[in-house]
This record gives C-alpha cells, structure tokens and sequence, in this order.
C-alpha cells in the first residue's frame, strides 16, 4: 500500500513540476529548488547552492544535460523512468536493500543482471560472447522469477547483457511492462533497434538502451565489423527522433583510449543525442583473451584524471559519465558478488560478476537468496574490499592472487560455454598489470582526496569484528 500511494502521488507531482518547468525552465527550476531548501533540511544547504548556481550558470554542462533531457525525450517517458528509478529503485529500493543486508547478513544486490541469451548477430574481437554461439537462453519465465525474487530482496533496476539481448525483445517488452515499478537498462550492439521497439519502449516507460561504440569508424569497426558504428549511429538519429533516452556503453583498450575519449568523439556523441557513457576497462576473459589489450599503468592513470575532468561543471561535456573500474572509490571498492550487483549468464549461474565466469549456483536449483549465502558469495562479501586503496577494487585485474584463492576455496566452477578457463589461467593474465600498477595507485591515492561512502562491509558488522 505505501509503494502503491507514493507512486501515485509522486506521478501526480511530477506532472505538475515537468509542466512548470516547461513554462520557463532556468525560472522555474530556481523557485523549486528554494521551496525544496525549505522543506527537505536534511540535505546540505551548500548541496542546495550549488544546484541553484549550476542553473544560473548557462555554461554549467549539467545544466546543459537536464536541458537536453528536457527537450530531445519524451515526457511521459521521462516521468515513467523518474518514477521507476527515482521512487521504486533508489527511495524504496535502496531502503529495502540497505535493511535486508543488516538483518539477513549477506551481501544484497541494488542491481542485477541477466543474459536474456548467448546468440550475438556480431562477432567482436574481444567478447567471449561471440565464442559461445546460440545455445543458451533463460525464458521469459526464468526472467519473471529473476525479476520477482530480486523485487522481495529489494532490487528494482535490472540491467540486460548477452549476447544480444534484443534478440529476444519481445520477451523483454513483455517483462519490462508486467514491472512497471522497476528500470530495465539494455546493452545492445544497436543492430535490432526499430521504430516498432521504440513505440513499445515508450509505452512501457521503463526502459533505456546503452549502445555499444568505441570511437571512430575505424576504431569502432576494426573490432565489431564493417558498417557497425554506421548502424549505430543511424539507430541513434532514431532514437533521438523517437524521444528515448539512451547511451553509449564504451570497452576501452590499450589500442583505442586516444579515440574514446578524444573530445571530437564526445562531442558527436553529445549531438546524436546520447546521455550517459559507461566505460569499461578491458578484462582477458577467456582462454583466447589477449592480456596486451588490458590498458597499460599510465592509460589508467590517464582515464582516472580524464573522468575526473568529463565530472566537472565547466571542463566535462553535457552526458553523464561513468568508469566502473575507476570509480572504485564511489562505491566503496569492488561492488561484484551481490555487494552492489551480480549476473546471471543464459545458462542461469549465477555468478559474482560479469566479467569473472565462475559459480557455485544456478537458478535452476537455487534461489537467489540461496546463491547470495553459498560460499563463493559470502567469500566475496566477507573479503571485501579487497584492498583499501579504491583504486585497486577487483579481485582478478588488480588483485589476482585474491580471486585465485576464493575460487580453490569455495570450490567454485568454471561457467564458460566453450572452453573450461582455471581461476590460474586468468589470473595469471593480470598478473604483470597488477605488480606494474600498484605503485602508480598507491602514489595517486595517496596524493589526491575520496569521497566517504556508505558500505555496509561485513567486517564493519559485530561477527566481522570479532573475525578481526
């Protein structure tokens, strides 16, 4: 009942607030902000400030950014997606979450992810999934029980990967509107995207598409194939004339950094009409993964000061921008095996983290709950972080000896489809990276200010201490 009555009333407000704001944007958005000041003191004044000053600031990039949502995406579906990811996942769901983990004392994820299938359309230099063919997939009741177990644990965004997951949109569609309370965020290489899947994705209100690029066309296409960033970028002019909010999702590598993060790149990016950018450092996953492509000490030097410089008001660009190796220190460390999320493969294991392809459970004969408390879960909750240093956050790229020892611990296997990889023959593609670039973390960490966040780790909770 209080989710039903708050949804209602906050559908109700934010149809007034989007109306008034359209009236005359900079204006109006000042005036709510000084009523909110009044009303919600449990917020920084200076928090407050800082948002009236960006909306006076014509040259404020996110200013820009609220700007462009405000006119290139649909309303309705902006008010469907701020009532699914604003009230239900980060009100609600971050509640229920934070609350589950202190009684149940286990790790409980804000965000999951699944592999509707392992069919890819694609071949990618790089992608384990272009090895794994198109045996696999869950059903859309497998994708129900997913989404309604992680719902009772307090989960409420889910994000889709592959394979490519709109090989089975029709399914997706068909999930996405039967929970309207939860965000569905689908990676996709574009290739299926069509004016029938934009009316769909703006009648259930609840999803937006990442789109995978890296660069130019010849970056770009070198490794996803000839005419791939042109049926990207066509996908997009689509999606910006239909009014649905989307991304870019970018792998970076030792060979391509210079054009991910070129502003002539960003720039383009910004006009098609793209609103956020999620960065991924590159992983050797796999038996065939080539361990030069991991970005060298001083590229991750260069792509943690970069973001620091795409974060500010007046150097960044209007798009939101995320590094999830980087940001390590946002969230506390390594966010994998259930901390923050977890992933399900098209086979259903269960696994810690998209990238390490290893479990102990499977949703065919364990429930997520069950699969949260099994060994190598509760070895990821009880280790982390897995270095104090937030720059160092994953247990396999940047501390392998770590991974090495929670897989021959917990007895975990190897989920890959093709060819069995030992936590040994992954690991030791890390290896040189992580001995070269420890030093080179410890000097920026040691030299530049964290934010605090909040963790919840186990080794902060009674049992843990004692555990010391």
């Amino acid at each position: 009942m209080e989710h039903a009555f708050v949804h209602f009333v906050a559908e109700k407000m934010l149809s007034r607030i989007l109306r008034y704001i359209d009236k005359a944007p900079e204006e109006n958005l000042l005036k709510i902000l000084n009523v909110a000041e009044k009303y919600f003191k449990m917020f920084p004044q200076k928090n407050f400030e800082s948002m009236k000053a960006a909306v006076r600031d014509k040259d404020n990039v996110y200013m820009q950014m609220a700007k462009g949502i405000l006119n290139d995406i649909d309303r309705d579906l902006v008010k469907s997606l701020l009532l699914s990811m604003g009230v239900h996942a980060g009100y609600f769901g971050t509640k229920t979450v934070r609350k589950n983990r202190d009684k149940y004392n286990c790790n409980i994820p804000f965000t999951i992810l699944f592999d509707p299938t392992s069919a890819c359309n694609l071949k990618c230099k790089g992608c384990w999934a272009a090895e794994y063919g198109h045996s696999f997939e869950l059903s859309l009741d497998e994708m129900r029980s997913i989404v309604t177990q992680g719902k009772k644990l307090g989960t409420h965004f889910y994000m889709l990967t592959g394979g490519e997951p709109l090989i089975k949109k029709k399914e997706i569609i068909t999930l996405a509107s039967e929970n309207p309370e939860c965000t569905f965020l689908i990676y996709t290489n574009a290739t299926l995207i069509d004016e029938e899947l934009c009316r769909n994705i703006k009648k259930c209100g609840n999803i937006t598409l990442a789109l995978s690029i890296e660069g130019d066309e010849k970056s770009n296409d070198s490794r996803r194939g000839d005419g791939a960033r042109k049926t990207t970028t066509d996908a997009m002019k689509l999606l910006k004339k239909e009014g649905i909010l989307f991304g870019i999702s970018v792998c970076y590598t030792s060979q391509n950094i210079a054009e991910v993060t070129s502003d002539e790149f960003l720039d383009e990016m910004v006009e098609y009409g793209v609103k956020y950018a999620f960065y991924f450092n590159f992983m050797p996953v796999g038996k065939g993964a080539d361990k030069e492509l991991i970005p060298t000490p001083s590229q991750r030097k260069y792509m943690y000061f970069w973001m620091k410089k795409m974060r500010n008001s007046k150097t960044g660009k209007p798009l939101f921008v995320m590094d999830f190796q980087d940001d390590g220190e946002y969230v506390g460390g390594c966010i994998a095996g259930g901390r923050n999320y977890f992933h399900i493969n098209s086979k259903g294991d269960i696994e810690p983290c998209v990238f390490i392809h290893y479990s102990d459970s499977n949703i065919k004969t364990h429930t997520l709950f069950e699969a949260l408390n099994n060994p190598l879960f509760m070895a990821y909750r009880k280790g982390q972080p897995f270095n104090d240093n937030h720059l160092m956050p994953c247990p396999m790229l940047e501390n392998p000896h770590i991974l090495r020892r929670m897989i021959e611990e917990t007895g975990a296997k190897s989920t890959d489809f093709v060819s069995q990889e030992t936590v040994d023959e992954l690991c030791s593609k890390c290896d040189d990276f992580s001995k070269a670039w420890a030093p080179v973390a410890k000097e920026i960490w040691e030299t530049t200010t964290h934010p605090k966040t909040f963790t919840q780790y186990y080794r902060d909770t009674e049992e843990g201490k004692k555990q010391k």
